[in-house]
């Protein structure tokens, strides 16, 4: 219940920890740097995988799978791939009891064995475009974890695409790119920023890395999903060719993209209060929960009335729990299922069997609402469509609040001040700032107030004049600058 949860203000990270450990979404694994999802957590990450599963397939994606273990010179065979993921990889060197003549990779990431299967597949132009996707784990042997956002082993999906052209491999880079934005902003209520990643943030082994990036309650950004275009480097490594239609052999060029259970730690870190879990209608498992009121005397009917209520909102197509738990009090019950999320909670006592009523009230808000009982499906859907956009609105506006024009480096500074360990009370948000281009001046921010380039944003890069804020020199870009996770 809410007193398991430490306040935002006292520490926001355990704030964090208190919920999903509480809300029991997930739990500590005995492998160090895993975790365990719980049935709570799980059906969340499967709505959030259902509903881009079927935006993937309206965009004439297919899904396969790949083996999760990948021979370690196919990750030699590009540099900058391998680079990237060297400190992170987990590598088998026995099996079956004898020491493997080749060691193994744990699969980070799966562009190398698919492009070696890609080899075999494609021939022609005709076999283009090629539209994969892939629902899998992976492992990326992390040092410093946090359940959801970054642990040694999660789950993902990472689509990779072969295309005739570089102009069709850059239009999907950015197809899927306005998919992942529209997912994230309309069904998870979360307010993005979508745009190019810079050089030193870009995937290893990519052309060019676009992201969207979310801002969460403390101010830090959080990249919510990445879309690459891979150019013809993963072709040229593995040498998959095609017959052009002129009857050339051309290298095929390429896209890979992906978002992961880290959109589960954006939804909490996102919506959550000091009470507990907050979850759009879209995610919660439960559509609502029924919550009877009663004494001895009027016990059987007041649980007749919530089970015929239930039965008729479940007609409807709701998913509906009733809680008859005798266990428990109301009072407990009420703070459990907002520990859950669950986005309403609906009361019912003998006054309102009486009065022909049912109380409903928001897990966003708070607010009740006394709702003839004839009308509560109808009632229902309509604070399913109100939280939902009520959800997304209060994030934007928080978004929109905290996203600053910045014009030089002390200004920065001062904008990020010093961060105070565990809370959201310290300065930041997204810094909007005139950027040079240069690598050096990020790594100088950096250095001086731990923020970084999250992205180039899309739409905001004409009429460039100015000074970049960190070094003085002539701005090329405008950038968004922030803490991140």
């Amino acid at each position: 219940m809410a007193e398991k949860i430490t306040p935002r203000e006292v520490d926001y990270s355990q704030w964090y920890i208190d919920i999903i450990l509480n809300a029991k979404l997930a739990d500590y694994s005995p492998v160090k740097g895993s975790m365990v999802i719980r049935p709570r957590g799980y059906a969340i990450w499967e709505k959030i995988r259902d509903e881009f599963d079927r935006r993937f397939k309206e965009t004439g994606h297919e899904n396969a799978y790949f083996p999760l273990l990948i021979p370690m010179s196919f990750l030699e065979k590009e540099a900058e791939h391998v680079d990237g993921f060297a400190p992170e990889l987990a590598v088998v060197t026995h099996g079956g009891g004898e020491k493997l003549e080749e060691p193994y990779c744990i699969r980070p990431t799966s562009e190398t064995i698919i492009w070696a299967m890609y080899r075999n597949w494609i021939q022609s132009w005709r076999d283009l475009p090629l539209l994969i996707n892939q629902w899998a784990n992976v492992v990326r042997w992390e040092k410093r974890t946090r359940l959801f956002l970054r642990t040694s082993e999660f789950l993902w999906q990472e689509g990779h695409t072969a295309h005739e052209t570089e102009k069709e491999a850059r239009e999907e880079t950015l197809r899927m790119l306005e998919v992942y934005r529209d997912v994230v902003e309309r069904y998870l209520a979360v307010p993005v920023v979508p745009g190019l990643k810079s050089e030193s943030e870009k995937f290893a082994g990519a052309v060019d890395t676009y992201s969207i990036e979310a801002m969460m309650q403390d101010k830090k950004a959080l990249q919510a999903g990445t879309s690459h275009f891979l150019g013809q480097n993963f072709a040229k490594a593995f040498d998959v060719k095609f017959q052009s239609r002129q009857g050339e052999l051309e290298y095929v060029w390429a896209t890979s993209w992906g978002v992961s259970t880290r959109l589960v730690g954006a939804v909490i870190m996102t919506h959550s209060d000091d009470k507990g879990l907050v979850l759009p209608p879209t995610l919660s498992p439960e559509d609502a929960v029924i919550i009877p009121i009663y004494r001895n005397d009027t016990k059987a009917a007041v649980t007749a009335f919530a089970e015929k209520l239930q039965a008729e909102l479940r007609a409807a197509g709701f998913k509906i729990v009733l809680d008859i738990d005798d266990s428990s009090s109301p009072g407990w019950k009420f703070a459990e299922w907002e520990m859950r999320g669950t986005p309403v909670r609906i009361e019912i006592g003998p006054r309102d069997m009486q009065a022909g009523q049912v109380v409903m009230v928001r897990r966003d808000t708070g607010e009740k609402l006394f709702v003839p009982v004839g009308e509560a499906g109808a009632r229902l859907r309509e604070l399913q469509t109100q939280i939902q956009a009520s959800l997304y609105e209060r994030a934007k506006a928080f978004h929109d609040a905290n996203t600053v024009p910045v014009s030089t480096l002390g200004e920065l500074i001062e904008f990020f001040g010093v961060e105070t360990a565990g809370t959201s009370g310290a300065k930041g948000g997204f810094a909007e700032a005139l950027w040079c281009g240069s690598a050096e001046c990020e790594a100088s921010l950096k250095e001086k107030t731990k923020a970084t380039l999250r992205c180039i944003p899309l739409g905001k890069q004409d009429h460039i004049e100015g000074k970049c804020a960190i070094c003085g020199a002539p701005a090329k870009h405008r950038a968004i600058f922030a803490r991140n996770y």
